[in-house]
């Protein structure tokens, strides 16, 4: 009993620490493109901490609340409902981490960000720009929550033979679910979150003013806003996939 909140609380660990040790790295670019926006030591607040675990700790509960609080194998022919709620609960944290390592490592890549749906180059710190270190940084970011699941689950949920080795496949599933919610990010982030630049300050914003000038998105969503609908769409994305290969 209880053995599923080990795999929860190890992903909860792994997401919040591994984003916290990155955020110390370049800490002088991202003060400079951030500005006052910019949070020493990568301190996040209230709203922050809601949309990155909101969903999976819903679905958490869901699973605790059906289980009995065991952890189980991800088998959609025995657990149908449970394997995807686990898919969705690696999903959104491999989003949340995909994204973390995509923004924090991809804002010191010595390449121009493009734009993501025109592939233009654009200024550090636009939303919805995109460098190949940053699309790296989530595939791999979303590969590490991955490999915690399936080593965690592995000694929580007792899967053997066969059923133990297709657990591996939430490896490249996290990696995947990294990649694909940054894109969702990104996409998200240039169609309806708002950059501009603004020429008194010489620095990119994110709402419109006199003395702003577009750069992309509309005026919609608030970087929030743009997180939360990723990582819902994220996932949506791996709790089906987990019913199909698994």
């Amino acid at each position: 009993m209880f053995s599923g909140l080990f795999r929860y609380g190890a992903l909860i660990l792994g997401f919040f620490f591994s984003s916290s040790r990155l955020t110390k790295h370049g800490a002088e670019v991202k003060k400079e493109l951030e500005g006052v926006d910019y949070k020493h030591g990568g301190q996040r607040n209230w709203l922050q901490v809601l949309v990155n675990s909101s969903i999976a700790t819903v679905l958490s509960v869901l699973t605790a609340y059906y289980t009995n609080w065991e952890d189980k194998c991800l088998d959609s022919m025995s657990f149908p409902l449970i394997t995807g709620f686990l898919g969705g609960i690696l999903g959104h944290y491999a989003c949340c981490n995909g994204d973390t390592w995509s923004s924090e490592i991809g804002i010191l890549s010595k390449s121009q960000p493009r734009l993501i749906t025109t592939m233009r180059v654009v200024q550090r710190g636009v939303n919805g720009a995109v460098t190949l270190l940053g699309l790296l940084a989530a595939t791999a970011g979303g590969a590490v929550i991955g490999l915690i699941f399936v080593l965690v689950g592995l000694m929580t949920a007792k899967c053997e033979g066969p059923l133990a080795y297709k657990q591996w496949l939430a490896l490249p599933l996290g990696a995947f679910a990294g990649l694909f919610g940054s894109v969702c990010d990104s996409l998200l982030g240039a169609t309806v979150q708002y950059s501009g630049f603004c020429v008194v300050r010489k620095k990119v914003v994110e709402k419109p003013g006199p003395t702003v000038k577009r750069i992309t998105g509309q005026d919609i969503l608030d970087n929030n806003g743009v997180n939360f609908y990723s990582v819902l769409i994220t996932t949506i994305a791996t709790a089906a996939i987990s019913l199909y290969i698994f």
